[in-house]
């Protein structure tokens, strides 16, 4: 295997035809995604005229991912990848057309919609256990990284362009939208991708059950494996701004208009600093830094215990969403190449339940919190728990930084 460059520019990785494939399948169902989700809130509302169900139905785009996090995602290591993927986008799409069906009863558009989130895991750890093995060496990173600004810019186009075009378009055209590109991005895995076989194959293929709790057991082996996973979990605790807007604001002192300013403001900060971070900062020294960001995406939000206006806060909330971005990328991109393959779809997916069930609560107890104290200093109270929980966790990564040896530790312990 040759080695990459020390340094990989975004052409190199363009350059390579089934991260192309890979991308821009993503790209599509994510700009689906988001449009969905605004015409998901516009047509319940209009059916229902409930503000408490169209806020359960937008819930639901979420909520049943951590049980797919927990129970679908070893799929990924027992079945080819690949057709994991292109499975999982066609169920999705079939489920998204039957959404747009009209006169679907309440109960079962929940339950529809429910299923397309938990189908959501697998493929996307399906995606996470192959990019190593499309993007060698430093590629990888950058191709995480160039994946995060894609996330984040297809996030705030999706939102913003699916509010104006459903001025234009009626909420069922637009999940019929939604289901052709989870069609579009199956094509692009099926006939973008070469065919591997499943990772977890022969003596490496656990029974079922057996296998559910392998992808713990790997990721908890090692301190050093152990403070990553931590790492990931961790990124969801601080953007606990977003959860709060609309108090945050008001206790600001800003109008409605400053609402959507910040809720923009991580994924601004997010593009700017990946795009600074894989472009500019060596990679040989990429794995140190995660503690330090960390760090320095918690410490912004300290500010905030002084109060500070709505464009100060915006400000704030750009820096802290951009380093902590930049942390979850290295802290997932270092702990996805370094436990075993036959085991890397169930941990990562294990990680991304992690983080998403961390970034459902947050807001749940910032909300308690902002009703007893101001909002700003509930982001404050935040900001300081991130910077406690980081100061142990990064001691611990920087003592037990492996380098090359964690595939190898995390392979022995899972079989002691």
């Amino acid at each position: 295997m040759t080695a990459a460059p020390e340094r990989v520019t975004f052409r190199e990785v363009f350059g390579v035809a089934e991260f192309r494939a890979m991308w821009f399948g993503e790209l599509l169902s994510i700009a689906g995604d988001q449009l969905a989700r605004v015409a998901l809130s516009v047509l319940v509302y209009a059916n229902t005229g409930s503000a408490t169900l169209t806020g359960l139905t937008y819930a639901l785009t979420f909520f049943p991912s951590l049980l797919g996090g927990i129970f679908l995602t070893g799929f990924a290591d027992r079945f080819p990848r690949r057709t994991v993927m292109v499975a999982v986008d066609l169920m999705r799409a079939a489920l998204i057309l039957l959404v747009a069906i009209p006169g679907l009863p309440f109960w079962a558009l929940c339950l529809l919609v429910g299923s397309v989130s938990l189908l959501n895991p697998p493929f996307k750890a399906s995606q996470l256990a192959l990019l190593p093995q499309v993007l060698e060496g430093d590629r990888f990173v950058v191709g995480m990284g160039i994946r995060s600004m894609t996330v984040q810019s297809a996030q705030l186009l999706g939102f913003a362009g699916g509010g104006a075009l459903l001025l234009a378009m009626d909420a069922r055209l637009a999940l019929v939208l939604d289901a052709g590109t989870f069609v579009l991005s199956a094509l692009f895995v099926r006939f973008g991708l070469k065919a591997r076989p499943a990772a977890a194959s022969g003596e490496k293929r656990k029974a079922f059950f057996a296998s559910l709790g392998a992808g713990s057991k790997v990721a908890f082996a090692t301190t050093a494996l152990r403070s990553l996973m931590l790492f990931t979990w961790l990124a969801g605790l601080m953007p606990v701004y977003e959860g709060i807007a609309a108090p945050y604001v008001a206790s600001s002192g800003g109008g409605p208009q400053v609402i959507g300013l910040l809720l923009a403001a991580d994924p601004v900060g997010s593009v700017i600093f990946t795009f600074i971070y894989t472009r500019w900062v060596p990679a040989a020294i990429r794995p140190k830094l995660i503690g330090p960001l960390t760090a320095l995406a918690a410490i912004p939000l300290l500010i905030c215990f002084l109060q500070p206006g709505p464009v100060a806060s915006v400000i704030l909330f750009v820096i802290s969403g951009g380093f902590g971005t930049i942390a979850l990328l290295q802290a997932t991109a270092s702990l996805t190449v370094a436990v075993p393959d036959e085991r890397r779809a169930q941990t990562m997916g294990l990680s991304n339940t992690g983080l998403t069930t961390t970034m459902g609560v947050t807001p749940l107890l910032g909300g308690v919190i902002a009703d007893h104290v101001s909002a700003q200093t509930t982001v404050g109270i935040f900001g300081l728990a991130g910077l406690l929980i980081t100061i142990p966790l990064a001691i611990a990564w920087q003592r037990a930084l492996p380098g090359e040896r964690m595939t190898g530790e995390a392979a022995r312990a899972e079989h002691a």
